[in-house]
């Protein structure tokens, strides 16, 4: 199947949505790498570059949304979530402006940047945040979708990319809505839940997981809030475990997510896979994927150990 990096087709298809919709697209000195620079290309006149001020990049971008325009604000999750929470805090998403919070590079599978640029916290950070959608797109088919039902949205809304090329799942027929998640394949011994570009990996170690004969289903959580919930209690009714898989540490994103649904029904089992209370290193995306056992092979193992199986 063919690849790409859902960060560049971010570029792309603002560069589509421009053509029937007004909207600002801001970055802070990284449009190459955010795929933003399309955009700029095409639409110069509607493109900031901030530069390498990330706090004054979101300030402004809640200014210009109390226009009346949207705005999508872009650069790293580790800058983004990170270095401006505060500004995403107080002038996005407490007026509940208008601003499509865009960010590449997260989880530690970025690769040789190391800890320092490896944003392990955005969806805990920014999913606590009142008003606020989060969403982690798979691939390309996916992440167009998710941006074109993001402009739809009236308010704040955080996406998450990672850096790295991924294979394709779907096709532009998908029938994307925030806060529906997809059911790819069904099982009933194990129910993975995963997001983002880790989805591609919960699918194949469900195959590796039916050579043992332990049937997994598999499903895409793009939408970490609001959480499909009717999705996690029917897993819950199956009587499955269930298995969180992100490449986010397992304190406070989708795995947490999960585990609030579990707590609240008082039923259900959940193993949580991504990184483990620490944080990342420097190394290619195949030797990290490997380190935190983020691997097909890896996730399977994982499960099939707990299963005791």
């Amino acid at each position: 199947m063919n690849k790409c990096a859902n960060r560049i087709t971010y570029g792309k298809t603002l560069v589509q949505l421009a053509a029937d919709n007004e909207f600002y697209v801001m970055d802070a000195d990284l449009s190459k790498a955010t795929g933003t620079k399309a955009f700029a290309n095409a639409y110069p006149q509607r493109f900031i570059n901030m530069g390498i001020a990330e706090q004054d990049l979101m300030a402004t971008a809640a200014g210009i949304a109390s226009c009346g325009v949207p705005v999508f604000a872009s650069t790293f999750a580790m800058f983004g979530a990170g270095r401006a929470y505060e500004q995403i805090r107080n002038s996005i998403a407490y007026p509940r402006a208008n601003v499509k919070i865009v960010c590449s590079h997260a989880g530690v599978l970025i690769g040789e940047d190391g800890a320092s640029h490896q944003c392990i916290e955005d969806l805990s950070l920014m999913r606590t945040l009142p008003g606020m959608t989060v969403l982690a797109p798979c691939d390309s088919a996916e992440t167009a979708k998710a941006l074109a039902a993001a402009l739809k949205l009236n308010g704040p809304c955080y996406i998450r990319f990672g850096r790295q090329e991924v294979d394709q799942i779907y096709d532009d027929t998908l029938d994307y809505q925030i806060g529906k998640s997809f059911l790819l394949r069904k099982g009933g011994d194990v129910s993975i839940i995963a997001c983002g570009e880790l989805v591609q990996n919960a699918l194949q170690a469900a195959s590796l997981l039916s050579e043992k004969g332990i049937e997994a289903a598999v499903i895409d959580m793009h939408t970490i809030k609001p959480l499909d919930e009717a999705q996690i209690n029917e897993c819950i009714d199956q009587g499955s475990l269930l298995v969180g898989v992100e490449d986010h540490s397992v304190i406070g994103g989708l795995s947490s997510a999960i585990a609030e649904v579990i707590a609240q029904r008082g039923k259900g089992r959940l193993l949580r896979i991504g990184i483990q209370d620490e944080f990342g290193c420097s190394g290619n995306a195949d030797y990290l994927a490997k380190l935190y056992r983020l691997t097909p092979e890896a996730i399977a193992e994982t499960i099939q150990k707990e299963l005791k199986v």
